[in-house]
């Protein structure tokens, strides 16, 4: 077995694992942090171009080799386990979560509040937004106060941004455009937004991509970077108190493996894989797994649902200009004590529904020629909008990852399966709140000659998290509002997997804002450690054997 000692153990090399590995860098220079990742690196900037050119023309995946083969979650939304994690695809939409998130129980006797304060967390937005490059303008609702503008200007709206924006403002509810971690400007060494509407590989760097900071890195050798190598279990000290070392895989060389020691780990694998590593770390001591006094390690698994309309509208549209930009509200962040619950964002597109060519009529009759450009006219003489809103669920207990010893990798090792559950609360609110924002959808589609073509409602959790929630409450959470796990002094989790809650927009930068946080944290942490020469809580695998 082949040893290798840091001062950091980071596993998983995703948004998380960099941001944290970033600022740990930046604040401790010369600490020693190994990056262990089960995908591959494929931060290749300069075959980008090709990969997005055969994903236009083939529809294959923008980035090849993005999975490993025999690492599957049944129920899991996305398979994307390499260097650069699931932000390889993301669109790069930063909205912020609102201060409700953070005193559901407080304000309104549901679900739990977080351990944490909003001018905390608000902070490290912030901090957030800085580190991935954001561009965009200040909501038009006071409650959404900032502590600081946004680091670029907003991306300019489309031509069929605006005509929606003008339609949206016969409604009365207030929109603007949605911020992105994509530069109107040069930002942090990478160039400007082209508008070219590809942003699940962006071919110029504008839109943030982990890879970038691993790259960088590296070149500074800031960090060790260990990709397609698996950690398959956590080993603890004699006292149960700390973890000494992480055992792996090396999936290039069967029968090859790893031990990794370190004073501190962190596990930063998403909601799926780090419940997953903790539940597989089981051992007679903690026959539940690792973290998991409470029997809380993937329960509480969290999101949102989300329900989508198509509508018609008498405005001449365009599309193809930047469309995966929007328009978003957030009035309905915000609920009345008083009133019955529901909280959602609104979001706004331009869509081509219905106005793309076809080679068949409604009957089936063929159409070629000036027939098929006929029908064309015909159908894209009036425009489209997608709406969407994301609203606000709360877990059950049962929202849990458990593993399945029927699927297993090539290890032997079992699974994951994952089911989502909501609470009580939520499922008996569910029909107030889709006629709620059905109400809203049809308010909208009012104006401008507008009918709804098609209702869309999700069957699944968007941006999920949960699995190790915080909380200050040992019994009822599994780490601390830093991710410190409450069983194991060197262990934390952290990012997506904390949430207690999943709030009703997009989650990453608030996965992103907890990770900073959890940085700053075990930064200090490491600082008192080395000051005080002692290490107690601290201490290097070597002494802890």
């Amino acid at each position: 077995m082949r040893r290798i000692e840091s001062d950091v153990c980071i596993i998983g090399g995703g948004i998380s694992a960099a941001l944290l590995a970033q600022k740990l860098a930046r604040r401790r220079p010369g600490l020693s942090i190994a990056v262990v990742e089960a995908g591959r690196k494929i931060a290749d900037f300069e075959n980008r171009a090709r990969y997005r050119q055969r994903w236009l023309e083939y529809g294959e995946n923008p980035w090849p080799g993005d999975f490993v083969r025999d690492q599957e979650a049944h129920g899991v939304i996305s398979r994307t386990m390499a260097v650069g994690g699931s932000a390889l695809h993301w669109g790069g939409v930063t909205n912020r979560f609102s201060e409700e998130d953070l005193r559901l129980r407080s304000l309104y006797g549901l679900a739990v509040d977080w351990p944490l304060e909003w001018d905390d967390l608000e902070r490290h937005y912030v901090e957030a937004e800085s580190a991935l490059g954001v561009s965009g303008e200040a909501s038009p609702c006071p409650e959404d106060r900032r502590s600081a503008p946004y680091p670029m200007p907003p991306m300019p709206l489309s031509y069929n941004l605006k005509i929606l924006e003008g339609w949206t403002r016969k409604s009365g509810i207030p929109f603007g455009g949605t911020p992105q971690a994509k530069n109107t400007e040069a930002y942090d060494g990478r160039g400007v937004c082209q508008r070219c509407n590809t942003c699940e590989i962006c071919p110029t760097g504008a839109r943030y991509s982990p890879d970038f900071t691993f790259g960088r890195m590296l070149e500074a050798r800031q960090i060790a970077l260990y990709d397609e190598t698996l950690v398959r279990r956590l080993i603890l000290h004699d006292t149960g108190r700390t973890v000494v070392r992480a055992e792996a895989a090396d999936l290039r060389q069967p029968g090859e493996t790893l031990s990794f020691e370190a004073r501190a780990f962190v596990i930063a694998s998403g909601y799926a894989w780090s419940s997953h590593l903790l539940l597989l770390s089981a051992e007679p001591r903690f026959p539940q797994g690792l973290a998991n006094s409470s029997g809380l390690v993937g329960r509480y698994l969290t999101g949102h649902a989300f329900l989508g309309a198509q509508v018609e509208l008498d405005l001449r549209l365009y599309p193809g200009m930047n469309e995966q930009h929007s328009l978003i509200s957030r009035q309905f962040f915000r609920c009345a004590t008083d009133r019955p619950y529901v909280r959602h964002d609104l979001r706004v597109w331009e869509s081509p529904h219905g106005r793309e060519p076809r080679l068949a009529d409604e009957g089936g009759r063929l159409l070629l020629g000036d027939a098929l450009l006929d029908d064309w006219r015909r159908r894209a003489a009036k425009g489209a909008a997608r709406l969407r809103a994301y609203y606000d669920v709360h877990p059950s207990k049962e929202s849990a990852l458990i593993l399945d010893p029927a699927r297993r990798n090539r290890f032997g090792d079992p699974l994951p399966r994952i089911q989502h559950v909501v609470d009580d609360a939520t499922k008996a609110r569910a029909k107030e709140t889709k006629g709620h924002v059905r109400e809203v959808f049809g308010r909208m589609a009012r104006h401008d000659g507008g009918r709804i073509l098609a209702e869309t409602e999700g069957d699944y959790l968007d941006h999920p998290g949960g699995g190790c929630r915080m909380g200050r409450d040992p019994t009822a959470s599994v780490c601390d509002s830093y991710g410190r796990t409450h069983d194991h002094e060197n262990l934390w989790v952290v990012g997506s997997p904390t949430l207690p809650t999943g709030g009703c927009t997009n989650g990453t930068l608030t996965f992103a804002a907890l990770t900073l946080r959890s940085a700053g944290d075990l930064s200090r942490e490491l600082g008192e450690a080395a000051r005080s020469q002692s290490l107690v809580r601290l201490r290097p695998a070597a002494l802890a054997r």
